[in-house]
């Protein structure tokens, strides 16, 4: 063979190689087994601590909910609004707690030291869902497969359930992030607000949007799931203030294989009046619905991509402090809910529960604002409580508190849906904090066809 057929031969291997599929193997049946024994079924410990302050799971609680005024509309309801503060961490009191503090939340007690506590209450694990989540967590198990192509990765073999209930490595926590129990469809209006370093709320969206997580479409089979494209969270907002945004659109279909395809994206723009792709609602773009004040890639606690440009760690599991339950904030005014420098702590009610540590650097090569960040994932819910981030130099730069909502008609939590963002030089940001109609605080509804999440869909509603 000529000299020139030889490295003709070897380009195409090397092109072959690079274009290869790596697939990580799911866990084995006796592995497998402890869910719903000593794992609960979607892959917590079941058990509580030594001390008994993170009680054991138990399933679905019966809080007496009040299940005819929820389906008919009426305001969210807060389950445990009679319990009082265990204690309160301040500036004054947080080396005693260090080892349950993140390294963002210690920065916010610093930087607010007058203002700044978390108020903590009893822990509550009242995480659950459906049978068919289960047993499809536990069918998951045994055949989620993480597929990797080059920069992009996604699961196959996974519908209905948590993909890795059983995670081995940072990738693994970051899918079931992604594919997290939390619920079928659901509506509401609310509110973006981006506040200045001077101390003015400034609103940055107040808008409809519809969130729909095609993973959990009941009945669904993998394969089934597989050949309608890996649809995921899916969602459509609409925009009517601030006035000059009246009108406006957006339309997201996300996917859980980002081997196969990408998240497809299309605005409606009023000045132009029409729909367009929005390639670039990712990573550290800026995000637009909120003025600016965030990236992309930090909405919903993150992390909403592929691993093309992290590579994610897993440090291991610890027990900490993190926000949950705080259905309070439902029946809260925006100025219950904020105040001039940051938010209200007596709006927010804080629980220890035990967290995967997740890093995730950023790849040589690879170009990002944030070099760095740290999530810690709730182990009942697998969203995201909390997040920091650093900059290029090394320095601490941005925290992100994610708050989570009892929801007993989902049933459990709904995790991560809204946040709170603190650049540390700079302003802060609140995302889906303020429910501005009693009657659309994450309403339930009926699954609608995949075909309502479409370009034509929002042509057709993106009107002034």
């Amino acid at each position: 063979m000529s000299r020139i057929k030889w490295h003709m031969l070897a380009v195409c291997v090397a092109v072959g190689a690079t274009l290869s599929t790596r697939v990580a193997a799911a866990v084995g049946e006796a592995e497998a087994g402890k869910l719903g024994k000593e794992l609960t079924p979607l892959g917590a410990e079941r058990a509580g601590n030594k001390d008994g302050s993170i009680p054991e799971w138990k399933g679905c609680p019966d809080l007496g909910a009040p299940m005819d005024k929820l389906k008919a509309g009426d305001r969210r309801w807060e389950p445990y609004a009679g319990e009082k503060p265990l204690y309160t961490v301040t500036v004054a009191n947080a080396a005693q707690y260090a080892d349950k503090l993140s390294e963002g939340v210690r920065a916010l007690l610093q930087k607010y030291p007058e203002t700044m506590k978390l108020n903590v209450y009893p822990t509550h694990r009242n995480h659950c869902a459906p049978d068919w989540v289960y047993q499809a967590t536990a069918r998951n198990a045994v055949n989620a497969k993480r597929v990797v192509v080059g920069d992009n990765d996604g699961v196959e073999g996974a519908v209905n359930g948590i993909p890795f209930p059983i995670p081995k490595d940072g990738a693994e926590v970051r899918w079931n992030t992604n594919l997290r129990w939390r619920g079928e469809s659901f509506e509401s209006k609310l509110r973006h607000f981006s506040m200045t370093s001077a101390g003015d709320r400034v609103l940055g969206t107040q808008a409809v949007q519809y969130d729909q997580f095609e993973a959990y479409r009941k009945g669904l089979s993998a394969q089934e799931y597989a050949d309608k494209g890996y649809l995921g969270w899916m969602f459509m907002q609409f925009t009517d203030a601030p006035s000059f945004r009246a009108g406006e659109g957006v339309v997201s279909r996300d996917s859980t294989n980002y081997a196969e395809r990408d998240r497809q994206v299309w605005q409606y723009l009023v000045g132009q009046r029409r729909v367009r792709r929005a390639p670039n609602m990712g990573w550290d773009t800026p995000d637009f619905v909120n003025s600016g004040a965030n990236f992309f890639d930090e909405v919903f606690g993150s992390p909403y991509t592929g691993q093309e440009r992290y590579d994610y760690k897993l440090i291991g599991k610890k027990e900490m402090l993190i926000p949950y339950n705080n259905n309070k904030v439902f029946g809260l005014k925006e100025d219950e809910i904020y105040l001039k420098d940051h938010h209200n702590p007596d709006a927010i009610r804080w629980e220890l529960h035990r967290v995967w540590v997740l890093e995730a650097t950023l790849k040589p090569g690879k170009r990002h604002a944030v070099s760095k960040r740290v999530f810690y994932v709730d182990e009942d819910t697998w969203g995201t409580a909390m997040f920091d981030g650093w900059d290029p130099s090394g320095k601490l730069w941005r925290v992100s508190l994610s708050l989570n909502y009892y929801l007993p008609d989902m049933p459990g939590v709904m995790s991560s849906y809204s946040d709170i963002l603190y650049v540390l030089d700079g302003a802060w940001s609140s995302r889906n904090t303020v429910f501005y109609d009693p009657g659309y605080q994450l309403k339930a509804v009926q699954m609608k066809p995949d075909s309502v999440f479409t370009p034509d869909a929002l042509s057709g509603r993106g009107v002034r």
